[in-house]
């Protein structure tokens, strides 16, 4: 084992219990009705699984994962064991990774706007892999990091989606004089850095950006650089009800690697999964510490009709400061189950959630049809792994949600198979067929075989 993650960092989950029992388990010793403190239960396993499912679909390529969707210490010291890298925005998530022993070259330094004193941190702590896509960002780095290695960053826009190049890169046209100014200030550039982002994702726009890559790599070698990394940044999804599944994003990316970037041209290849790894291990449990009655909203009603239609509001121990911080990311509010269905099913209310009283701009979630509920009922948030963790502060007033990590005993031979550990028994070999996280209810079926090690690979 690597030494990042040990059986003290998680709970182990035998055979036969599933995520559901856990957060049952939780709610009972972990939320007396004296306390009404929201918390996260994170499934590793699903995390692990997620990894194998990367590196079968996408052989050639290293995940960095992106510190900002979900910095969590379990999620970073599971990935850091599974030998993935990690981007970082910022000095706190440079200090973060590196605090449990993450080496400087795994660690991918990937704002497109730094801050100086930030860029000396990176380099007073062996930071060197970097992006910029204009000349501010290149004279910042020209002066603060004599040793940095430069990615240029591209928006390879041709689709006719034109969000693609609204928060990251610069356009083909401007690459030249960028790598000549870059060439100036005798700043190093090794490659091309793309991310498309992963709002309806379609997937031939990778195919699109990595042909626009290309391009910018033979700009950049005729210019004398010695160009041998690409970055294809993130955009891919982390659950499955989504437009286009991972395995198809997959498919198109390695067609273009082949195709543009061949295997054997040199040209490594690393890419910034974040919502893909951790969106579908997070359940998230909070209460209704408050309710009230409110006009249900009615688009195209008449005003007198929709104002004599009461919605039921339901205040939550916890709102967009804190866990639902992921709606200020574009992210849909996942669906709020209940803790325990009423039997027989009670008439639904038209119903909307809230965060902590008292809080100006704290709307979760509007319309939802949902029994009618108390105070001290707990509702259940599933896909809550992305952008929840992160920007989540004590400073809005709610205390910070408890994380629990569970995994399950099959997940945690498979980190040892990754790492060319041989199993003990003939029935830890027939036990990495099983499902590796605990949702086993969910969780697919994977077949290891302790030759799969990725020593190779990452």
């Amino acid at each position: 084992m690597n030494g990042y993650l040990n059986e003290s960092n998680f709970m182990m989950v035998e055979e036969g219990f599933t995520t559901r029992d856990l957060l049952e388990t939780l709610l009972v010793e972990l939320c007396p009705a004296s306390e009404e403190q929201a918390f996260f239960l994170a499934d590793l396993g699903d995390i692990v699984k997620k990894h194998l499912r990367f590196l079968k679909a996408l052989p050639r390529v290293k995940p960095y994962f992106p510190v900002k969707c979900n910095g969590s210490e379990g999620v970073i010291r599971l990935l850091a064991e599974l030998g993935a890298g990690f981007a970082c925005t910022n000095k706190a998530e440079i200090t973060r990774v590196q605090s449990i022993g993450v080496p400087a070259d795994k660690i991918f330094y990937s704002s497109p706007c730094k801050q100086v004193a930030h860029i000396k941190y990176a380099a007073s702590h062996g930071v060197q892999l970097m992006t910029f896509d204009n000349e501010v960002e290149l004279n910042k780095v020209a002066r603060s990091h004599p040793h940095a290695r430069m990615l240029l960053g591209i928006a390879a826009d041709s689709s006719p989606a034109p969000r693609l190049s609204m928060t990251f890169g610069t356009t083909l046209e401007s690459c030249r004089h960028l790598l000549e100014a870059a060439k100036e200030q005798a700043v190093e550039v090794v490659g091309v850095s793309f991310h498309l982002g992963s709002g309806g994702l379609e997937p031939q726009a990778f195919a699109q950006s990595v042909a626009a890559a290309q391009l910018a790599f033979e700009v950049g070698t005729e210019l004398g650089y010695q160009m041998h990394l690409l970055d294809i940044g993130g955009g891919f999804p982390g659950t499955e009800d989504t437009r286009a599944r991972f395995e198809e994003i997959a498919a198109v990316i390695n067609s273009a690697l082949d195709l543009y970037f061949p295997d054997g041209c040199g040209v490594e290849i690393i890419a910034t999964p974040g919502r893909y790894y951790v969106t579908s291990a997070f359940t998230f449990a909070a209460n209704i510490t408050a309710r009230d009655e409110g006009p249900a909203e009615q688009p195209g009603s008449d005003e007198e009709e929709s104002g004599s239609k009461k919605s039921l509001v339901y205040h939550l121990s916890d709102g967009v400061y804190g866990a639902f911080s992921c709606l200020l990311f574009d992210s849909p509010c996942p669906r709020p189950q209940l803790r325990k269905r009423p039997c027989p099913d009670p008439p639904s209310r038209s119903s909307s959630l809230r965060g902590p009283p008292g809080h100006a701009g704290g709307r979760i979630a509007d319309g939802l049809e949902l029994p009618e509920l108390q105070v001290g009922d707990w509702l259940i948030f599933e896909d809550m792994g992305a952008y929840t963790i992160a920007s989540s502060s004590p400073l809005a007033g709610c205390p910070q949600p408890q994380i629990t990590y569970a995994m399950s005993r099959v997940a945690w031979k498979a980190i040892q198979l990754l790492q060319g550990k041989p199993p003990q028994t003939d029935d830890d070999r027939e036990s990495v067929c099983a499902p590796l996280s605990c949702g086993w209810e969910t969780a697919e079926t994977l077949c290891l075989s302790p030759a799969f090690a990725p020593a190779s690979i990452i």
